[in-house]
């Protein structure tokens, strides 16, 4: 599959765009018809509409909007309705395009949605579809959920399914859809908050941390580190050894599907052997059904599914596996995904689930292993003693539940940066595992029939399977960490940061490069795409001193401020690392910050220059910034002169200008023109 060109990803994004408001005002208009914001029930509801209204107004207190003198607020819930209801919709085309949406057992199209609608007893073709969409993943959209059972007003509902039937088929086939799709329902929002200059808070922070990973970022994290490890069984030393190019070894190393045109190698100067650039992974499981893998930050899941489709090749290989047992098999042992938003949540299993389904010689749909996703960012809204009443009258049910309760109070805010071990030690009366408390609860929900009760309890159990993932060690660890400076970050964040991960406390991503690092096993590895200033800017100096004493670089490349196909500010590095602190060992690096355009960025991580480089070399440079080592063993400038202001032009503020008079400021040096060539009479 391709990903989408410009034109279509510009058509998605306008899409989008015009849909959420649509939704949003749907939302609203449907609470407001059922009174559920009112202090009372209007008189003209039935029975029905009446525990409807009620179970909608505890499920918006479960969300965080407050209840005052009976009157209900439904900001939260106007938002979750919204973005239910029209990507169950977005999903059912994305499964009736690939001729997966399930009827009977059998594939329908959407035409044939519109014949079965009113048999069905749906107002519409494309709501019996959605219908369809929700029974088939229960993974994604909660069955029992008071979202869905809401009828959207008709007009509404017909300017929804327009824009929907408008996108072209190519929208549903392409490898990158459901990634750029939530980017896209937040542009707005994200625009409005950044304009705002507002702390990010809860409320905010999704918005502003969402990036779409570029498609050739997470191919060279994943063929330098999993292909990496993969080569290393593939290639004999004679192999290595003879190679003409990196590409011959690539073509040896790959399997089909499995190209590998990211993997790169670098030549040793003494022996002419080649070997990965960023090392073999010796140490991870021989065995891949127990490589663990996790994205702490998975968003729509992109890693997870370049991940899912580089394991299943090679556990075919290696474990002669069916594609279908291939692909259960690697959803059930291998990998792991947290998000500090529900809805990405929701987005990832959809997406690990589309590509199951639609694997080759797997027989499309069918029923999956439960998917490893958890929202680490769950807002808990109960009051204690209501979470501490699921417990009833087990005693270690209710140790768990408030041990939950203190760690997670702050789960939006915090996210995956939370460590359920922290507070437990060995005095603790603690007995539950976190994997048994999700499981013990819905036990003791099985027949409760009190709507509060109920919406706590799903809570509950949310956040026990975000524990269990926040507990584990991984071999690996893959993401696009969030990008936050510390003058955006909320007090709460702030207070956390500097008690936990204080050297990473500048910026939210290399605070969590920190707590990655407590994720891996000790013979463990990590592979980010991470903000680029710290390697080389002088305030991140000590966070540098701090890396190189507790993290062991195994390849790092700059990317610069071109590296992504939107129009995004940021400068990203590529860091593929590992826990510890050998001194004198060496690693890759690479600097492409010079690139104007992503195309270049593209070629120049299949076919750059790469230098290898001692760690000892770059606690040498000024700052122990991570520069080349050309650069590094040349004098610098202070040995030979003092260059107090630097050279500049005779009447220097007619030429330059300062950094906040110039829209795009770039670290890429540009040539300037410091004088004229002739001069005008006057």
């Amino acid at each position: 599959m391709q990903p989408l060109d410009k034109a279509l990803r510009n058509q998605l994004d306008r899409t989008v765009r015009k849909a959420r408001p649509v939704a949003e005002q749907a939302a609203g208009a449907a609470l407001e018809q059922l009174g559920v914001g009112e202090e009372s029930a209007p008189g003209y509801l039935n029975d029905n509409q009446r525990a409807l209204r009620r179970r909608l107004r505890a499920h918006a207190r479960s969300l965080g909007d407050p209840l005052k003198e009976g009157a209900q607020a439904v900001t939260r819930l106007i938002g979750e309705i919204a973005y239910e209801h029209w990507h169950r919709m977005l999903f059912a085309r994305f499964l009736a395009e690939n001729e997966l949406l399930m009827y009977d057992g059998v594939a329908v199209t959407l035409e044939e949605c519109e014949e079965l609608a009113e048999e069905e007893g749906h107002s519409s073709g494309w709501a019996l579809a959605a219908k369809l969409a929700s029974t088939m993943l229960p993974q994604v959209f909660r069955v029992d959920s008071p979202v869905f059972e809401l009828t959207l007003a008709a007009e509404y509902q017909r300017e929804l399914e327009e824009l929907l039937a408008g996108l072209p088929v190519e929208v549903f086939h392409a490898s990158d859809s459901l990634g750029w799709v939530y980017q896209f329902w937040q542009t707005d929002n994200k625009e409005r908050i950044n304009r705002s200059e507002v702390k990010i808070g809860a409320d905010e922070l999704p918005a502003v941390t969402q990036l779409f990973t570029e498609p050739y970022m997470v191919s060279f994290l994943l063929d330098n580190s999993l292909g990496a490890w993969w080569a290393a069984l593939r290639l004999s030393d004679t192999d290595l050894a003879n190679a003409e190019s990196e590409q011959e070894l690539r073509d040896k190393a790959s399997l089909p599907g499995v190209p590998l045109e990211y993997l790169r190698f670098v030549k040793d100067e003494e022996t002419g052997n080649w070997t990965p650039a960023a090392g073999t992974f010796d140490a991870w499981p021989q065995c891949l059904a127990e490589l663990k893998t996790l994205d702490p930050c998975c968003g729509s899941g992109h890693f997870l599914v370049a991940a899912l489709l580089m394991l299943v090749p090679m556990r075919r290989e290696l474990e002669g596996l069916s594609a279908r047992d291939a692909v259960d098999a690697v959803l059930r042992d291998n990998l792991h995904g947290l998000e500090i938003d529900q809805r990405c949540v929701e987005l990832a299993a959809f997406a690990l689930a589309l590509t199951a389904w639609r694997f080759p010689a797997t027989g499309g749909y069918r029923k999956l292993p439960e998917l490893h996703l958890a929202c680490s960012g769950l807002a808990i809204n109960a009051k204690k003693s209501e979470w501490l009443d699921l417990a009833g009258n087990d005693t270690n049910l209710g140790i768990a539940l408030e041990k939950l309760y203190n760690q997670f109070k702050d789960a939006p805010i915090l996210g995956s940066l939370i460590n359920p071990e922290a507070s437990l030690d060995n005095e603790t009366l603690f007995k539950q595992k976190w994997e048994e408390v999700g499981p013990i609860i819905s036990k003791v929900l099985a027949d409760e029939r009190d709507e509060e009760r109920s919406e706590v309890g799903v809570v509950a159990k949310g956040v026990a399977k975000s524990a269990v993932l926040l507990s584990q060690k991984y071999d690996l660890a893959l993401t696009n960490v969030p990008y936050l400076g510390i003058s955006k970050h909320h007090p709460r964040l702030i207070e956390f940061i500097e008690k936990n991960y204080s050297t990473g406390k500048y910026d939210l991503a290399m605070a969590f490069i920190e707590r990655i690092r407590e994720w891996i096993k000790p013979n463990g590895s990590y592979a980010v795409v991470s903000l680029g200033e710290w390697l080389y800017l002088g305030p991140y100096m000590q966070y540098r001193e701090n890396y190189l004493e507790k993290h062991k670089p195994l390849l790092v490349l700059r990317l610069g401020w071109n590296a992504f196909s939107t129009p995004i500010r940021a400068n990203p590095a590529l860091i593929i690392s590992q826990a510890g602190n050998e001194k004198e060992s060496s690693f890759s690096l690479s600097d492409y910050s010079a690139n104007k355009k992503i195309q270049d960025n593209v070629r120049s991580t299949v076919s750059g220059s790469i230098s290898q480089v001692n760690i000892a070399q770059i606690r040498k440079n000024p700052d122990m910034r991570f520069i080349n080592p050309e650069s590094s063993e040349r004098d610098l400038l202070v040995k030979f002169a003092d260059a107090r202001s630097g050279l500049h032009a005779g009447d220097l503020y007619q030429f330059f200008k300062m950094f906040w008079e110039v829209e795009n400021l770039s670290w890429i040096w540009e040539p300037v023109q410091t004088a004229v060539n002739e001069t005008a009479n006057s």
